[in-house]
């Protein structure tokens, strides 16, 4: 009887843990598309200087972690950004974007929220 009251309350509390809590943003996940259709020699011609825009992004702090995409259609960063918009921001200065070679789709990313259950036991 015990463990279902306590159960019941952690139950209750739920909606009240994610109410009192506005979601943060600590990292943005972007992944990059090539664009269909792109000529080869223009991916070929731009390539240089995009991956010494991605290297000093991730001297300059701003991307984490970067990985391929395993489908060979682009790939995904993890930038240390607190908005959409910021993180918009860096990558639109990538080459690959300003040719209209490729496009990103952005996740922003923060602490899994349902943790703080734990912390109020």
């Amino acid at each position: 009887m015990q463990l279902i009251i306590r159960l019941s309350l952690v139950a209750l509390s739920i909606p009240a843990l994610f109410a009192q809590t506005a979601p943060t943003t600590t990292q943005v996940l972007a992944t990059l598309t090539l664009k269909e259709g792109i000529v080869r020699e223009d991916l070929t011609k731009t390539m240089p200087a995009e991956v010494r825009a991605t290297v000093q992004l991730y001297l300059d702090g701003r991307i984490q972690q970067w990985f391929a995409r395993s489908d060979g259609k682009g790939v995904v960063f993890l930038l240390n950004c607190k908005t959409v918009d910021e993180a918009r921001a860096i990558t639109d200065t990538l080459p690959l974007v300003k040719g209209k070679l490729a496009s990103f789709e952005f996740m922003p990313l923060g602490p899994l929220t349902p943790l703080r259950i734990l912390m109020t036991q």
